[in-house]
């Protein structure tokens, strides 16, 4: 089959075009080349900026599109303007954070964000959801009721240069007393990489369309758990966590950023709670998490990177833990 990813050279672009080329597809990648340029030498690499000039895919045709990096609605049209039928299939990869305020064990067809500004180009927490929603409208309008929509909530595993899973399993893995941000129950959910990629592309050759989520575990599942999981895994004897108060930690500038994963002040967490039997239905099938945690902390101690400057740092964990325990 003849597909062409647009950005796959990260994280989940990386492992739908690793297992494609594995199963003998021929892969074309269409990126800027500020990452992963050396990657994939069996896939020919077309290397432009979507937002600029997109006259490089005036030549080819494809089985199917596979667009992992559409954030506006702009950019899915000029997608659907330059290749036209030459697109075949398009495969969106979206968000759960699509949906407006839904209720725990939502399904597919719970109502969508709307933008309320059509010419917003700027990704925040605010506008990210709306804007894939409106991508997808695109997506549908442009390439047909044929399109494949899959809407993944957080995405972990080997690659995640986001570092926000990754970070949590490195800190467990240290030991100690561990700042675990309240509430301990808020709903959460997580999908491999490799699992999302391979699912992927076993819709892409049933030739499947739809929208579905992909998120796992099914609800409800908190974030309690999933740290308890991480400690069950790779947390050393007398690993503790320590539920600590969100207002507290307001007060004290800490946020989801500082503490990745965390819903924090978030009112719209409940989009952690996707009902994914129909994803199940369809196939895909998520490795057990502590799988995930074990071999996420093995491809991290292989291959280290500096967490991003905004996380917690461990003397200003040990300074909260001290001040926590003082109140």
């Amino acid at each position: 089959m003849r597909m062409l990813v647009i950005g796959g050279t990260r994280f989940v672009g990386r492992h739908i075009v690793e297992d494609a080329l594995s199963r003998g597809h021929d892969v074309t990648l269409l990126h800027r080349g500020q990452t992963g340029k050396d990657l994939f030498p069996a896939a020919r690499h077309v290397l432009a900026d979507r937002n600029r000039d997109l006259s490089v895919l005036a030549d080819g045709a494809w089985d199917v599109t596979i667009d992992v990096s559409g954030y506006f609605p702009r950019q899915v049209r000029e997608i659907a303007d330059a290749l036209d039928e030459r697109a075949g299939r398009y495969v969106y990869v979206s968000s759960v954070s699509v949906y407006d305020r839904p209720k725990p064990g939502f399904r597919e067809d719970a109502p969508l964000r709307e933008l309320v500004d059509p010419t917003i180009e700027e990704v925040t927490d605010e506008t990210y959801g709306a804007l894939k929603a409106a991508c997808e409208r695109v997506a549908v309008e442009r390439f047909g009721t044929g399109t494949l929509i899959l809407r993944p909530t957080y995405v972990v595993g080997p690659h995640d240069h986001l570092s926000r899973f990754t970070w949590w399993v490195e800190r467990v893995a240290r030991g100690g007393e561990i700042l675990a941000p309240g509430l301990p129950e808020a709903p959460i959910q997580v999908i491999d990489a490799r699992d999302l990629a391979k699912w992927t592309l076993d819709m892409v050759e049933r030739g499947a369309g739809g929208v579905f989520h992909a998120a796992f575990p099914a609800p409800p599942f908190s974030f309690r758990e999933l740290l308890e999981a991480i400690v069950a895994e790779v947390g050393p004897p007398g690993t503790t966590l320590t539920w600590v108060d969100p207002d507290f930690l307001g007060e004290r500038g800490i946020d989801a950023e500082s503490l990745p994963l965390w819903s924090a002040f978030d009112s719209e967490a409940e989009v952690n709670a996707a009902d994914p039997a129909a994803a199940f239905a369809a196939g895909l099938a998520p490795r057990p998490l502590r799988e995930t945690v074990r071999e996420t902390y093995e491809h991290a101690v292989r291959h280290p990177l500096s967490p991003p400057p905004e996380r917690l740092i461990s003397e200003r964990e040990t300074q909260l833990l001290e001040e926590w325990h003082q109140r």
